[in-house]
């Protein structure tokens, strides 16, 4: 005779297998023929950064130039598919990161800050053909910044003088806002319904602008190639809803 408590233990174990089952298959089900849903997330990035212009100088003053390849960024972004357009999601993104260069000689401490931003609407299309994961073409427009600000501290700071030109102490800064265009490449990879990663790449082109030192004043002579201009990559981690 078959012990009850062997049935129940049977029964249960029966009830888990078919439940674990039907969770599966509803979690591959389409529901949707096109993308749908949306979400926004964390959005940190590696920016390719053209330190040439400003090691230039550093190296020209025999100072230590940046040894940093790129400028690592943090932000944000989202998305949703528009729906009454197939595969067509729009959404936005913000970006802002910065690195920075101390040294010291027989005259003064410097500390170089060498900073990037941006943010902008995105435009992107997913193609048909790739399954269960988001693949997707498209661009980012809006606008980018460079600036680049110059410590030079060569004695402690007083209050009584901070308006006097013998304290030695000035800051330059200079910086530029320009016009973005940013092609990019996404994949995005939902690990459940509510929860996608994202792993992308770009290249952000900027147009326009003029140089501006301290408060709003003109500087000449800035080289061609002191730019945002830069390829990058990207990681993310998105909430929302998400059916590819």
């Amino acid at each position: 005779m078959i012990n009850k408590d062997i049935i129940m233990k049977r029964f249960f174990l029966l009830l888990i297998i078919s439940g674990f089952v039907q969770f599966s298959y509803s979690q591959s089900q389409k529901f949707f023929d096109a993308p749908f849903g949306g979400g926004g997330g964390f959005l940190p990035a590696y920016y390719f950064t053209n330190f040439d212009a400003i090691n230039l100088q550093l190296a020209d003053n025999n100072f230590p130039e940046f040894s940093d390849k790129g400028i690592f960024t943090t932000g944000g972004g989202g998305y949703i598919y528009i729906g009454f357009i197939k595969y067509l999601r729009i959404g936005g993104l913000g970006f802002g990161g910065m690195i920075s260069n101390s040294f010291s000689n027989a005259g003064a401490d410097y500390q170089v800050d060498y900073s990037i931003g941006g943010g902008g609407v995105t435009i992107e299309y997913t193609l048909p053909f790739i399954k269960d994961i988001g693949v997707s073409l498209g661009a980012v427009i809006g606008g980018s910044s460079l600036t680049i600000e110059i410590f030079q501290n060569s004695q402690s700071y007083n209050w009584v003088n901070i308006f006097s030109p013998l304290s030695n102490n000035n800051l330059l800064r200079i910086s530029k806002t320009s016009w973005m265009l940013t092609p990019t490449l996404n994949i995005d990879y939902p690990l459940y319904r509510f929860i996608s990663i994202r792993l992308g790449t770009g290249y952000m082109y900027t147009a326009g602008g003029n140089w501006k030192a301290n408060n709003n004043q003109s500087i000449i002579n800035i080289p061609d190639n002191l730019t945002s201009k830069s390829f990058f990559i990207q990681f993310g981690i998105f909430g929302g809803f998400f059916s590819f």
